[in-house]
């Protein structure tokens, strides 16, 4: 993007025609980052209280609140602090590798944040191990079928010119969702299917394609293991059983399948975090990338598994802040289950929240407020207060916003300098310094080795993907770098497996303690009538901004939480569009704004994630063991819910 600035203050946010990825395109959630630098909500100096409640904060030296967060950690010990990174203050590359490289040096837990987001269905595809994705102008210049299974270009806004473009050539375009999302309107084929049955849906396509003899033998046979093993397992998965668990008709099935196998070149966009929110839904990654596997879809121009939040194309790769420090033998494993009963035993008495809303973003979160209510010390580092801030904070560490500060964002071709363009706000100071005050307060003295923020983003670049290119020589050349990487993926075949192979069978899956195949599991009986679902719309990402609302950009686009019901589940609960509402369970309840619509699927409710309250709904229970958490970031937990909605004047 572009950032024009006069006398340090923001003028205007566009986006950079030159942008070989954007074209110029800058989606709602930039543009309305010109509101973040001078937000009269902006949290601008250290604030602390002694007792929590809301009149007790006031504004202290940086000295006086790092001093108390040492001093917590000091009597509390390494064994019992807690590091728990988000998105929120990450924007600039850099967060994540400054939080790990904190907690391994001092010896703390640490929570990777993939648990809340993106984790199981990645935990699925290196259990394949099709781990690579090819890059969007790769499906836009030749893939012949796309296949958006649970991906939504609202939420991936760069995906839909692509789409637009690959239809001008001939593509076909098919879209899978448990909601007519927006999708659906650049796509020829539109599946709507049952929450939870994604799965179910692609064990009946490779039914169809192994019965049918729609597979590449040769391909199976040189480059997967259990082919076997997988043809016994679909064998039962028949075009009547598919259609009993998805909603979908036989010929539909039976057809998307047909047109998969058939295709010249073909990309699956699997979604994100929202499709594997279901229980063991996330097995639904591990069947999907069967699909490639065993039609000779991978290592060429227009096939494989497309761009998704958190792949990565061949090649790329990064220099890591962590080099040199490992993680305590001790760790607590990032798996949610195990996180809750750790905080209801009181094992946690320091929470060090770096740019993320627990509340907000955890399962079952009501048991996570009960734990906060008796823990000694939470400190949060961010811009925006929100309402795991304002309920149980006691220190509040103000970070700086990305224009305030360099860092960098790599794309599948290209990676861009993210300079400081303005000063730092009041007393606000980036992570790395927030961290360094912390950990020599604590005796560490050697955490920020580098002597500049260019040094240590120079170390983060030194690695063959990027060219070795340096901080010095991105400004020189106009701030960025094509990336040495392959636009396809898995361009030699080699997968991140032990054999090298896609397994399409585990042996690593049984090892870790899951099916080493890829199981169907229907969603479990519930007296609650709905199925809740969540996901991603444009205007927001997860909890940013305390819920979007201290920007009026995205406060005017989504002032309050909407609630997708269809007309059918509406009228016997005398709901009727823009009415107030509320949707429970056993476990809590929330209220919205009723949104009556025919894009959302009879018997289904959706809401897009973020919003407090929303995780008071969803279910906390275990889905992979211990071993598997401690193997991949996997350690997400159900997030199932079933409600009843009831408007609330009734």
């Amino acid at each position: 993007m572009e950032v024009d600035v006069e006398d340090d203050r923001v003028l205007a946010i566009r986006g950079d025609r030159s942008n070989p990825d954007s074209q110029g395109f800058l989606c709602i959630r930039g543009r309305s980052t010109i509101e973040v630098p001078d937000n009269p909500a902006r949290v601008l100096r250290p604030r602390v209280r002694d007792r929590r409640t809301p009149d007790a904060w006031y504004d202290t030296t940086w000295d006086d609140a790092l001093d108390r967060v040492a001093s917590a950690i000091r009597t509390a010990g390494p064994g019992r602090t807690v590091v728990s990174r988000g998105h929120g203050n990450s924007s600039n590359g850099l967060g994540g590798q400054y939080s790990l490289r904190f907690a391994n040096m001092l010896g703390l837990h640490h929570w990777d944040p993939s648990i809340v987001c993106w984790g199981l269905g990645g935990f699925g595809l290196w259990l394949t191990g099709i781990t690579e994705t090819h890059t969007i102008e790769d499906v836009r210049d030749h893939s012949d079928v796309i296949v958006l299974w649970g991906a939504n270009i609202a939420s991936q806004p760069l995906t839909a010119p692509a789409l637009v473009a690959a239809r001008r050539r001939g593509a076909r375009v098919v879209a899978i969702d448990v909601r007519r999302t927006e999708a659906f309107a650049q796509a020829d084929d539109q599946l709507l299917i049952r929450p939870g049955t994604d799965t179910a849906l692609a064990l009946a396509m490779l039914h169809v394609i192994i019965t049918e003899g729609l597979y590449d033998e040769e391909f199976v046979r040189a480059h997967t293991l259990g082919f076997d093993e997988l043809a016994a397992h679909v064998e039962p998965c028949s075009l009547a059983w598919a259609a009993e668990r998805t909603g979908l008709s036989a010929e539909t099935v039976i057809e998307i399948a047909r047109t998969y196998a058939g295709a010249g070149a073909a990309s699956v966009l699997i979604g994100g975090s929202s499709m594997h929110k279901s229980g063991n839904g996330w097995h639904a990654a591990r069947a999907i990338s069967c699909l490639p596997a065993i039609t000779d879809q991978l290592g060429r121009p227009g096939a494989g598994l497309g761009p998704r939040h958190a792949g990565r194309v061949h090649g790329m790769g990064l220099g890591q802040l962590t080099d040199g420090t490992q993680a305590p033998p001790d760790r607590m494993i990032s798996e949610m289950s195990s996180i809750h009963a750790s905080l209801e035993r009181g094992d946690v008495d320091v929470l060090l929240l770096l740019g993320t809303n627990v509340l907000s973003s955890f399962a079952d979160s009501t048991r996570i407020a009960a734990a906060l209510e008796r823990m000694p010390m939470v400190v949060a580092f961010d811009m925006f207060e929100n309402e795991t801030i304002r309920s149980y904070a006691d220190v509040v560490l103000p970070g700086t916003s990305w224009l305030e500060e360099t860092g960098f964002k790599a794309t599948g071709t290209h990676l861009y300098l993210m300079d400081q363009v303005i000063g730092r706000r009041g007393d606000t100071r980036p992570v790395r310094e927030v961290l360094d005050g912390i950990a020599n307060r604590l005796g560490v003295e050697d955490y920020l080795p580098w002597s500049s923020p260019d040094e240590a983003l120079d170390h983060v670049l030194d690695h063959p993907a990027t060219g070795h290119v340096t901080v010095d020589q991105l400004r020189a050349d106009g701030g960025k770098v094509a990336l040495r990487t392959s636009p396809v993926a898995h361009p030699d075949l080699t997968f991140d497996t032990p054999s090298g192979k896609v397994e399409l069978r585990s042996a690593r899956a049984a090892e870790l303690g899951v099916d080493d195949l890829p199981p169907y599991d229907a969603p479990a009986d519930d007296p609650h009538p709905l199925r809740f679902v969540q996901g991603r719309t444009i205007g927001h990402f997860h909890a940013f901004y305390d819920h979007g609302q201290a920007l009026p950009t995205l406060s005017r686009r989504e002032a309050h939480p909407s609630l997708w019901i269809s007309e059918s589940d509406a009228a016997p609960r005398g709901v009727a569009d823009g009415d107030r509402v509320r949707l429970h369970n056993d476990r809590g309840s929330m209220e919205a704004v009723a949104h009556v619509t025919e894009r959302a699927a009879v018997g289904v409710v959706w809401m897009r994630d973020g919003w407090a309250g929303i995780n008071d709904l969803t279910s906390g229970a275990r889905v992979v063991p211990d071993a598997a958490a401690a193997a991949f970031p996997a350690g997400q937990a159900s997030y199932e819910a079933w409600v009843e909605v009831t408007r609330l004047d009734a």
